[in-house]
């Protein structure tokens, strides 16, 4: 005897012949979790071949916390070490680009802490009375001692001559002058489904990045190469909030997702008292 098929069976066929079937594509199979110096996979729809620069700043608001969120490099707190030097070209472990700024520095395990004093302006003092600004850009692995600071050649040239080796200074972390405003990076490899960002040319520390997802902001975790990771894609190219160590919260509007492209804004933390 031959089968019928039930009217809602008929029905529903009907329906999927007329309109379709939209599948929502799975985040999971699309972008892996990348680790430090590789890019994360990316779907067959890839952006635009990325430029240096963004086409227009993007608008900021900006609120100042009461608290402090200092970790182990604190505002008014001067700390003893020592310096030596090596040759710096201004990148190193926070992944920024090498740069004309001679006076650098990279900075112990303990006092990295993740890469939470990349771009920190530190005044070195000498036992002498000389002293300098430098920049945090490299990590200085063992056997690297707390307080250690590896400046570049010509900072620790400014202080002491090279033939020493070694110094005992004071450092302590300063807020300075600068004509600069703050700059996002999408990392290699970012999309929709994963992205990594960057604060570039902050005057203060950066403490915390948040992306507005889903109505909320959510604070994203940093890697140890100076990134926030949004693994599963969440709030990439959406608004950002960066909080400095003062408590100064910049909420930048959304830019585009163009990996490795640095996309200027209009903000810039306060100095440190204002």
């Amino acid at each position: 005897m031959r089968r019928t098929r039930p009217l809602l069976f008929v029905l529903a066929a009907v329906l999927v012949a007329v309109v379709g079937v939209v599948v929502p594509r799975d985040p999971e199979g699309v972008a892996g979790t990348p680790v430090a110096g590789s890019a994360a996979a990316v779907p067959a729809t890839t952006p635009p071949p990325p430029s240096t620069t963004a086409a227009a700043p993007a608008t900021t608001t900006t609120s100042r916390a009461t608290t402090t969120l200092a970790g182990k490099i604190k505002p008014d707190e001067p700390r003893q070490g020592v310096a030596t030097f090596y040759d710096s070209d201004g990148g190193g472990a926070c992944s920024y680009d090498p740069g004309p700024d001679p006076l650098t520095a990279a900075m112990n395990v303990a006092d990295y802490e993740n890469s939470a004093a990349c771009g920190a302006h530190l005044l070195v003092q000498a036992t002498g009375g000389k002293s300098i600004t430098v920049r945090v850009t490299n990590l200085c692995p063992a056997p690297c001692r707390p307080g250690q600071l590896d400046l570049s050649a010509e900072a620790f040239a400014m202080l002491a001559p090279p033939v020493r080796g070694e110094i005992p200074v004071t450092w302590t972390l300063v807020s300075p002058e600068t004509s600069k405003t703050l700059s996002l990076r999408y990392k290699s490899g970012s999309s929709q489904y994963w992205c990594g960002i960057q604060v570039l040319d902050h005057r203060n520390p950066v403490a915390r990045l948040e992306v507005l997802a889903g109505g909320q902001w959510r604070p994203l975790p940093r890697a140890e190469y100076n990134y926030f990771l949004s693994e599963n894609g969440a709030g990439c190219g959406g608004p950002v909030a960066v909080t400095d160590l003062h408590g100064e919260r910049l909420v930048v509007d959304a830019l585009p997702v163009r990996p490795g492209a640095v996309q200027a804004t209009k903000a810039q933390f306060r100095r440190a008292g204002e």
